[in-house]
């Protein structure tokens, strides 16, 4: 069986609060990568019954309603809890890595790159190759990432990734795009796929991981700013709205001795 790691974000588009980015690996058949078919006695999405087993989906989905953080956590912890004492589970322990940046390390990326891009293709690079390096040696991977922002070619900067050895693109369409990375010690394949976090188990974790922890960073800031500003209604960090709670927050933020970049992502 192969590695299969499902690599995602959250909060890529705010203005306030961190980006987050995680993978999780698990070792899946050959014939089921998407592990939904393989975990089905285990794991149900969203659309199924609540019957006791692990509810794992796009995070988006086990977010909405009601009690959303509550049950992400729940997912979270069962899910990278496997095997917890079953024997059945036992071939699919996972192995999961996180990466949180905060506005002062998202703003020095876009200033040294003149790009907002290079921040989260910078986080695939370094979250790949970490759990790479956990995996043993020189069995197959394939990593499964959510498209980012759109776009369909990803050699280059797979390249800079893994500089000892040697990208090809096998497919690059709106559809999915899939390269080899060969010369290395074990066969790794990345592929990019629209809406990834619903058709993998693996993204669909890795998603769930990422909306709850910034989910719970946004807590916190907004606990923390309204202890100093009372009265300021909390924010998600998008657009508009960010800046409402920034503007109201300024005035704190100057006798706090804050500087913006510690606070406002610049895109």
């Amino acid at each position: 069986m192969p590695w299969v790691v499902g690599i995602d974000e959250a909060g890529y588009g705010p203005n306030l609060g961190p980006l987050v980015q995680a993978a999780v690996g698990l070792r899946l058949p050959d014939d089921d990568v998407a592990g939904w078919e393989t975990l089905k006695p285990w794991v149900r999405r969203c659309h199924e019954k609540d019957d006791g087993r692990i509810l794992v989906d796009d995070s988006k989905k086990v977010y909405a309603g009601a009690n959303g953080v509550a049950k992400l956590d729940d997912g979270i912890r069962r899910a990278l809890g496997f095997p917890d004492g079953n024997s059945e589970l036992k071939d699919f322990t996972p192995i999961q890595r996180h990466r949180l940046m905060e506005p002062t390390e998202f703003n020095a990326i876009v200033d040294a790159t003149g790009t907002k891009a290079a921040v989260v293709t910078g986080g695939v690079s370094a979250l790949l190759l970490s759990i790479l390096a956990d995996l043993p040696d020189t069995e197959p991977v394939q990593a499964i990432c959510d498209k980012l922002g759109g776009r369909n070619f990803y050699g280059p900067f797979l390249q800079d990734a893994f500089p000892n050895g040697w990208v090809v693109a096998e497919r690059e369409s709106p559809v999915e795009s899939r390269y080899r990375i060969l010369n290395l010690d074990r066969d790794v394949t990345v592929v990019f796929r629209p809406k990834a976090d619903g058709d993998s188990v693996c993204v669909a974790l890795a998603s769930m991981v990422c909306k709850y922890l910034r989910e719970v960073c946004m807590k916190q800031f907004n606990d923390f700013w309204q202890t100093h500003v009372p009265g300021l209604a909390p924010t998600a960090g998008y657009p508009v709205d960010a800046k409402r709670f920034y503007d109201s927050i300024r005035p704190a933020m100057a006798k706090l001795g804050i500087e913006p970049d510690r606070v406002w992502r610049k895109k």
